[in-house]
């Protein structure tokens, strides 16, 4: 494997080529008109411009990557995330035209892809799942049976969903009818799949989910856990490894399930089995992604692996270099996600250019990100401007390293999820690790963001009051009493 294409944008086109060259691989970018000018594409060995900036005109372009590959005989791509990256008809083209695919077969993907497929998959390998119906519920008659079997709370989901889209909470029976036909409605938009289906609503449920690694050798091992439980519309924020929750016997539990489900459907390369996590510790399988996360570095972090190059090293034919048994957790690794988003209008994206950008460093501390003081951020993709990760010897300490961090990140021109980063991170409910995926509704307003903001603003402006007043009045004493006055009186 000599050449690789990256069938993606921003900092994860940027990450997986900068493992592809340590690895003496040489890189390949496509973009959009939008991202001419963006890191990720300078960086590359060579760059493909492959459409304009709406995604179903560039980075959706299929048929059109595969040619550019075939021109400047790419030998693997890899889709990162989101994309082309879980789309299994891409993964069949990709392989017909003779070039590696950097990811599982298409088969798993449409064994996983579909969350009904991958339930029913799971459960014949006796994995726990979650109260609801079997299959796709199309009747509202049925759908109104189901859930008075199992019970309200119940959700709504979209069988081919993600990113909480094609999901509502429904808590009696009257918003059935509703709550459907919005959920199928927003299915078919997002996915061209309208089926749905119904499950139980766990109270206080935590999502946790299993980094997996599997070769094409029959070997597969889990690389613990992540929690993801601090979200907005159902999208994670905040990231950790390991969970401050789960016991070494729950983790192995878990970690066996996930690996089950892998292989039930002869699972190659890097993936991730999603769990949910109820008040009594008892877990259920939700899903599994077959493709990189976006937390990805919090799991490197913590075992000291680079899953690009793992993924890379499948891909050519190489077995797993490791087993289950050498694998240990060290430390604790923390990620937030920095998005232009407005934090006290409801994280609704924003827009503008970079006017200050200037990201943290230290011992610890890594930044994930393809921007660049005075870049725009673009109003075609996810908002995500980067991750910032951090790792210390405990969770105390990489609490305390990521609002440090925080700190010293300094972006102006958009407003972004730090600073409600950094409330969640100080949060007593965070820091004693008593939380759930309610964090939002129960513990933030953006009323307390604001006066926080309001807060820093006042002393600022004191601040520089002060410094303005003693100027003034001292600068008189400082010149009299200054050698240079001095000087010019003895030269005059």
């Amino acid at each position: 494997m000599k050449k690789i294409l990256i069938a993606n944008r921003g900092e994860i086109a940027l990450r997986v080529m900068r493992s592809a060259k340590e690895m003496g691989i040489q890189t390949v970018a496509i973009y959009s008109e939008a991202d001419r000018n963006a890191p990720f594409v300078r960086y590359a060995d060579e760059a493909v411009c492959v459409g304009p900036p709406p995604s179903a005109q560039s980075y959706l372009q299929g048929d059109k990557i595969i040619e550019i590959c075939q021109q400047l005989k790419v030998d693997a791509i890899h889709p990162g995330y989101g994309f082309l990256s879980e789309n299994a008809d891409f993964v069949r083209k990709v392989q017909k035209a003779g070039i590696i695919f950097i990811g599982p077969s298409a088969e798993a993907m449409d064994m996983m892809g579909d969350k009904l497929s991958a339930k029913a998959t799971a459960k014949v390998h006796n994995v726990p799942m979650i109260p609801g119906s079997e299959g796709a519920v199309n009747d509202l008659n049925e759908a109104i049976n189901i859930a008075k079997t199992i019970g309200f709370p119940l959700l709504i989901k979209a069988s081919a969903g993600g990113g909480g889209k094609g999901m509502r909470l429904i808590e009696k029976e009257e918003e059935v009818e509703e709550q459907m036909k919005l959920a199928i409605s927003e299915a078919i938009s997002a996915f061209g799949n309208g089926a749905v289906f119904i499950e139980k609503y766990a109270t206080g449920p935590r999502h946790i989910e299993i980094q997996l690694l599997a070769d094409n050798f029959g070997n597969c091992i889990y690389l613990f856990e992540r929690e993801c439980s601090i979200q907005r519309r159902h999208q994670k924020v905040i990231e950790e490894a390991p969970s401050s929750i789960l016991t070494p016997e729950l983790r192995k539990q878990m970690g066996e399930c996930a690996v089950r489900v892998a292989k039930a459907c002869q699972y190659s390369g890097a993936g991730t089995v999603e769990f949910l996590l109820d008040e009594q510790l008892n877990f259920y399988f939700l899903e599994m992604n077959t493709r990189l996360q976006v937390e990805h570095p919090v799991t490197e972090f913590i075992t000291g692996l680079d899953l690009v190059k793992e993924q890379i090293k499948v891909a050519r034919g190489e077995k797993l270099s490791f087993t289950q048994e050498d694998l240990k957790i060290n430390g604790h690794a923390i990620e937030v996600r920095v998005c232009a988003e407005d934090p006290t209008n409801n994280f609704l994206p924003d827009i503008g250019r970079l006017k200050t950008y200037r990201v943290p460093s230290g011992p610890g501390v890594r930044v994930d990100d393809s921007f660049e003081e005075g870049m725009d951020i673009p109003i075609y993709y996810d908002p995500m401007i980067a991750k910032l990760i951090v790792h210390g010897k405990n969770r105390e300490e990489a609490i305390q390293k990521m609002l440090r961090a925080i700190d010293d990140y300094h972006i102006s021109g958009v407003e972004t999820t730090l600073n409600f980063c950094s409330f969640v991170l100080k949060h007593s409910a965070f820091i004693s690790g008593q939380f759930d995926t309610g964090f939002i509704p129960k513990y933030y307003l953006p009323e307390m963001l604001k006066k926080s903001c309001n807060k820093e603003e006042q002393i600022a402006s004191i601040f520089a009051s002060f410094l303005s007043s003693n100027l003034s009045s001292n600068k008189h004493d400082f010149f009299e009493n200054s050698p240079k006055k001095n000087n010019w009186r003895q030269n005059r």
